[in-house]
């Protein structure tokens, strides 16, 4: 049999995909090798999906061609989204930043993408792998479960990266670009906590579970959200938002809380012939374990009026200025996306297409636009899904 439209991968960006190729009247089998439909939208949000974020703007993307995501993210915008969650009536709340995040359960997005795969007739089947892909005259042939042969006139490739593999990842989707001769961008973990070693390490164990808001820099990036203390290392948003530029063997700054320049605000103190303890006057300002853990770590102890001006401005220079050096990140299996993919010059931005391969389409992670934390990803593949849906 011959389909119009064969896509591979039932996460967000092949659902929605698949919903815009129907409702055009296309004949849509959708492949998905695993048991659950949407695993990575189930999980996402601490249950909850943060489906969009109403501050989608192209800043808020990583890529290789910063301007390529523009097209699809004109075509599909968070409000078209927002309309097809009120139209199912979903209820949601916006978290902060402009993260927008379901009441009840991210099911409640998975069964609306459902239920509209269902009223445009598309045929869903999972637990079903797919190889043997093949070109012939503009139609593609694709071998299932190592015995069907089918056929289709467009073939989307919606498999995702290579982040959380428990649920599914694999480089399937990467290998088909090679196997047509489309060029990749190398890959790495993005939105991901940061891993240390010695010294590091062991203050990170002793302040696990500690969060304090801060501002993370890498270059002229940076992010002011919190950080989280694990007996791992580092994480929390501002440390997953930073892991997306961070580069192997550099150092990376944290300013413990950017409201405060801690040398004037020290000396302010002693001068006010102020009998406090150093910790204590730290504690008024950032977290009480971490305000003993800093004086440790640069020996300091005692009342503020008995300590140098020399050792003041060491200290406030470090709390506004720490450097630290991760020797990685967590890797793929905690990584929330990946950063890298399917090179965006091999691709059309207003239609997703192959420039190479008429009907071979990319869209979601796969490709290399990778979106900063707090829904951008998911709107990445809304948009890159309804764009493909419409030209397949």
């Amino acid at each position: 049999m011959l389909h119009d439209v064969v896509i591979l991968g039932a996460g967000a960006a092949g659902l929605i995909c698949a919903i815009e190729s129907a409702k055009r009247n296309k004949s849509v089998l959708l492949i998905e090798k695993s048991k659950k439909i949407g695993e990575k939208i189930r999980i996402s949000g601490g249950g909850r999906c943060n489906f969009t974020n109403i501050n989608t703007n192209i800043k808020k993307f990583i890529s290789n061609n910063p301007k390529f995501a523009l097209s699809a993210l004109n075509q599909f915008t968070p409000e078209d989204f927002i309309k097809l969650v009120n139209s199912y009536k979903i209820k949601f709340h916006e978290k902060k930043l402009g993260q927008l995040f379901c009441d009840g359960s991210s099911q409640q997005i998975i069964d609306m993408l459902l239920n509209e795969c269902q009223k445009y007739n598309v045929k869903i089947i999972n637990e079903t792998a797919a190889s043997n892909i093949t070109k012939t005259n503009n139609v593609y042939e694709l071998i299932i479960n190592n015995e069907t042969k089918i056929k289709t006139r467009s073939l989307v490739v919606a498999t995702g990266g290579l982040s959380i593999p428990k649920i599914g990842a694999t480089d399937f989707g990467y290998q088909v670009a090679k196997q047509f001769d489309l060029k990749i961008i190398p890959t790495r973990p993005a939105l991901v906590p940061l891993i240390f070693n010695d010294q590091i390490l062991k203050l990170c164990r002793e302040l696990t579970g500690v969060s304090i808001e801060s501002l993370v820099s890498f270059g002229k990036v940076f992010f002011n959200e919190d950080l989280l203390f694990t007996h791992r290392g580092l994480s929390g948003p501002s440390i997953l938002q930073i892991s997306s530029y961070w580069e192997n063997n550099k150092n990376i700054l944290v300013n413990v809380n950017p409201n405060i320049n801690y040398s004037n605000f020290l000396l302010t103190k002693k001068s006010s012939n102020s009998q406090q303890e150093i910790q204590n006057i730290l504690s008024e300002t950032i977290p009480k374990r971490l305000a003993i853990k800093i004086c440790e770590l640069l020996k300091l102890s005692g009342k503020i009026i008995e300590i140098s001006n020399s050792k003041i401005n060491e200290l406030g220079n470090f709390l506004n200025s720490w450097s630290l050096k991760p020797i990685g990140t967590e890797g793929y299996k905690t990584a929330e996306v990946t950063c890298g993919g399917v090179d965006t010059n091999e691709l059309s931005s207003k239609t997703m297409m192959s420039n190479k391969h008429q009907g071979l389409f990319f869209i979601g992670e796969v490709v290399d636009v990778t979106g900063h934390l707090g829904g951008y990803n998911f709107q990445w593949a809304w948009s890159s899904g309804y764009v493909a849906g419409h030209y397949t």
